[in-house]
């Protein structure tokens, strides 16, 4: 159990830095003058997300083998990529 919580904390880290959303509450913590409801907001997003990702995750794997999923995020994610480095995203 503790080796699955590391490599995913150090999974999601590694994927988060420096991403949009870290240089978005970079950008909101600049113009506030109050840091703290900055990163409840941000921790609240990101543990709402993850818990949506889990159980969306483990819902999929029910019905969709796992290799198939992987496959689908891997195109999403080239696709996603294309559009957003030819602007139109």
């Amino acid at each position: 159990m503790l080796k699955a919580i590391l490599s995913t904390f150090l999974l999601v880290f590694i994927a988060e830095l420096g991403d949009k959303t870290q240089l978005a509450t970079m950008l909101l913590s600049a113009k506030s003058n109050s840091v703290t409801p900055i990163f409840i907001g941000a921790s609240l997003a990101l543990i709402c997300s993850s818990f949506i990702g889990v159980f969306a995750g483990t819902y999929l794997t029910r019905y969709v083998p796992p290799h198939y999923l992987q496959n689908v995020a891997g195109v999403l994610f080239l696709l996603m990529g294309a559009l957003i480095l030819s602007g139109k995203i």
